[in-house]
C-alpha cells in the first residue's frame, strides 16, 4: 500500500466515511498478495519509501508479468524489473505497459516519474564495457524520481576525461562511480568531490581482476574519505541508495 493511500483512508476514517473497524480491515489485507510462485510485499513502501522490485534473473516472462499485473491493480505507479532480457520484455510489452532499457537489462512497468530528489545524481564509469551495469545504476535512480547525470568512459588511464567534468563533479548531491579493473576510479573521484560516493566494482577486466574482486578490494581500500561499496556488479543497489541519499532533504 502507498503511503498517499495509507494517508486518504486515515482522512475517510477521520472524516467518518470509513470505520475503525475497516480501516483495519483494509490494513490487516494489504501486507503481501501470495499468488502461489511468490508473495508480493504490498507494504514495502509503506515501510522503506519504495515499493518492491522485481529481480527479473531467473524468472519466467509469465512470473514477471503476473507480478507485474497485480502491483498495478494494488495503485502502484512504477514498477521497476531489473536483469530483464528481451525475451521477458517483449512478452510482458505486449500485455502490460512497459519502457525497457536494453543495456541496463532494465524495465519500467507504469510511469517514469518526475524528479523530486534534492539535487543531481552523477553516474561515471570507468570504461564503456562498464556501462550495462552504469545503466542500471542511472535507471534505478532515475525511476526512483531523481535526476541522473552520466559520465561515462571517463577512466583513470586518461585522467583528463574526467578532469574536464569538475563542474558536474562538485555539483552532485550524490556520485556513483563504476568501474572494473583495479577500481581506481572511486578513489579518484572521492578526492575530489564533496558529496558521498558510491562505489560500485564491476566484473570487467582480464584474469587477475578475479571477475571483479579486484576492484571491490580496491575500492574497499581506499584512501578517500566518503566512498562506500556495493556489491560486484550491483548497479540496482548503487542507485537505490543514492536516490535514498537523494531524498533525504524530504525527511521530517
Amino acid at each position: 500500500m502507498r503511503q498517499d493511500k495509507v494517508r486518504e483512508l486515515l482522512n475517510r476514517v477521520a472524516n467518518g466515511s470509513v470505520s475503525v473497524d475497516d480501516a483495519v480491515l483494509k490494513l490487516r489485507e494489504e501486507p503481501f498478495e501470495d499468488i502461489g510462485f511468490a508473495k508480493i510485499d504490498h507494504h514495502r513502501e509503506l515501510r522503506q519509501g519504495t515499493a518492491e522490485v522485481i529481480y527479473g534473473a531467473g524468472k519466467t516472462p509469465e512470473q514477471i508479468l503476473s507480478i507485474v499485473k497485480r502491483m498495478l491493480a494494488h495503485g502502484e505507479k512504477t514498477v521497476l524489473i531489473t536483469r530483464m532480457n528481451e525475451e521477458a520484455a517483449s512478452y510482458v510489452e505486449a500485455q502490460a505497459p512497459l519502457q525497457y532499457f536494453r543495456t541496463g537489462r532494465f524495465g519500467v512497468a507504469g510511469e517514469m516519474p518526475e524528479p523530486d530528489g534534492d539535487g543531481k545524481i552523477l553516474v561515471a564509469s570507468g570504461g564503456t564495457s562498464d556501462m550495462p551495469v552504469s545503466e542500471e545504476a542511472a535507471l534505478t535512480a532515475e525511476a526512483l524520481g531523481n535526476k541522473v547525470v552520466r559520465l561515462y568512459d571517463v577512466g583513470v588511464s586518461g585522467l583528463e576525461r574526467l578532469l574536464a567534468h569538475l563542474k558536474e563533479i562538485m555539483s552532485a548531491r550524490v556520485i556513483i562511480a563504476v568501474a572494473g579493473m583495479e577500481g581506481a576510479l572511486a578513489s579518484v573521484i572521492g578526492g575530489l568531490a564533496d558529496c558521498p560516493v558510491i562505489a560500485v566494482p564491476t566484473s570487467v577486466g582480464y584474469g587477475a581482476s578475479f571477475g571483479g574482486l579486484s576492484a571491490l578490494l580496491s575500492m574497499l581500500n581506499s584512501c578517500a574519505s566518503g566512498v562506500s561499496v556495493v556489491n560486484i556488479d550491483n548497479g540496482f543497489g548503487a542507485g537505490y541508495l543514492a536516490s535514498m541519499m537523494n531524498h533525504m532533504g524530504g525527511k521530517r
